[in-house]
């Protein structure tokens, strides 16, 4: 069966414009329809079954948003594509916010506009199912993680650039991915780049590449960040520690949609989605004059905030799960299970580090437990309350005597540190009693060879 052909709806008053449109679109293989207000374009809705429309913004029954929240409320599968006023930033934006696909400036660059289209039509006819499978997923079947899924799958259908925000370890990385997967752009390029990572002097060239001899050590033409991504998706993880000069370029490069390399002449064009993220609260940087606001405005089109997993305790059994059977495959062992007494201080605890924190503690249970069978005191968590971590010293020194066990702690000074000092000396003078045999020294502790290896590595003993 021959594909059906893809119908466009061009709105625009001016019919110089119009007939712009429909010739390159006809070019393209494409059938179109045209109104010139928003009257006629909603009647044309309603009567045909649209693949895209693009609108011009000043229409002379209304404003071009107001039929983009028309077509978002009533035909919510349907891409929009506002036409701006060259350099109206504000208005793409807002129309962005509004929920258009996207949009393009005038003059139309007919190569812009085609390469729109073509991205726009390779949507889905319908905004996939939160629930269906994918290779990265997002667990949990909490109302804030449904309705985080949600939003990813709503916002895979836009060209937006999007602001992750939430705490470190709530996996704004995975959620980016996720954003770019469901979309139409999930065959191009995924490009991840931690801000925070790249030396200040090396910047500019890694994000836009440099030509051979531009500066002592360029013996090569190198392609940069925006080019490597280019019809893709460009992740900027730790926005928020970008210096001030990279960001002034960095807003250029977003609004020309052009880059320009080190020791180059000419612009290059760029097609490249913009997803951002930090842990850091980036409004309070803006009012501190540490970040600028207008690139803060331009990244932060729409923001989608990722719980914290405090807030979907509800999760961690399904997380617990997932990360013993992943953890278990990886060194080949048998998956160990948690008795009621672990499970229940792991849904008490606050995880200060989320998700990324959650696999840490089970990583480390697993190197402690015994059989299989992970327990309470394998967790270790930090905030288990201090008689235990004393009831554990106890045990751990009973069979040794130091001269000295006591400890002197005033106002300043730290238990953490005591505590760790104490088991310190007493895992020493057990290697040097059994001639540094760690399994001697284990029985002489009272405790398993691998919970003395991972205190020997967590303590730093040599």
């Amino acid at each position: 069966m021959p594909n059906k052909s893809q119908l466009i709806l061009i709105v625009d008053d001016e019919p110089d414009i119009r007939e712009l449109l429909e010739i390159t679109l006809s070019r393209m293989g494409k059938e179109t329809i045209s109104a010139e207000n928003i009257t006629t374009a909603t009647n044309m809705l309603a009567e045909h079954d649209v693949d895209l429309c693009l609108t011009d913004m000043k229409l002379p029954d209304g404003n071009g948003i107001d039929l983009v929240k028309q077509i978002s409320i009533k035909y919510p599968d349907l891409p929009v594509a506002m036409i701006t006023a060259h350099g109206n930033m504000e208005s793409a934006i807002e129309a962005l916010k509004a929920g258009a696909f996207d949009f393009i400036s005038k003059p139309v660059d007919l190569k812009t506009l085609r390469h729109l289209i073509d991205t726009a039509l390779k949507l889905p006819h319908h905004i996939p199912d939160e629930s269906s499978s994918d290779e990265l997923e997002l667990l949990g079947d909490s109302a804030a993680m449904q309705e985080t899924r949600n939003k990813i799958a709503k916002l895979a259908r836009s060209q937006a650039p999007v602001y992750i925000s939430g705490e470190s370890g709530v996996g704004k990385e995975l959620v980016a991915r996720l954003i770019h997967n469901k979309g139409p752009r999930m065959d191009k390029p995924f490009i991840p780049v931690n801000c925070g990572a790249i030396p200040n002097e090396l910047m500019e060239s890694e994000f836009f590449g440099h030509k051979k001899g531009s500066f002592t050590g360029a013996v090569n033409d190198k392609q940069g960040l925006f080019q490597a991504a280019d019809s893709g998706t460009l992740f900027l993880d730790e926005v928020a520690d970008l210096p001030l000069q990279m960001q002034v370029k960095l807003l250029r490069a977003i609004q020309e949609k052009a880059i320009r390399p080190i020791g180059g002449n000419d612009e290059i064009p760029i097609n490249v989605r913009i997803l951002s993220a930090t842990h850091k609260d980036l409004a309070n940087l803006v009012t501190a004059n540490q970040f600028r606001q207008d690139l803060f405005y331009r990244i932060n089109v729409i923001e989608l905030k990722v719980p914290s997993l405090r807030e979907r305790t509800e999760d961690v059994p399904v997380l617990v799960n997932h990360f013993l059977k992943l953890i278990a495959t990886e060194w080949q062992v048998d998956i160990p299970t948690l008795n009621e007494q672990a499970m229940q201080l792991l849904m008490n605890y606050s995880f200060p580090g989320n998700v990324r924190e959650l696999e840490n503690i089970l990583e480390r249970a697993m190197t402690l437990c015994e059989n299989s069978d992970i327990s309470g005191e394998d967790l270790s968590l930090p905030d288990d309350n201090v008689a235990t971590e004393l009831d554990e010293i106890t045990e751990i020194t009973r069979d040794i005597n130091i001269d000295d066990p006591s400890l002197s702690v005033d106002e300043s000074f730290s238990l953490d540190p005591a505590l760790d000092n104490t088991q310190r000396e007493a895992i020493t003078q057990a290697l040097e009693k059994t001639r540094y045999n760690k399994t001697a020294a284990a029985k002489l502790l009272g405790i398993t060879f691998r919970q003395l290896r991972y205190r020997i590595k967590k303590l730093g003993i040599e």
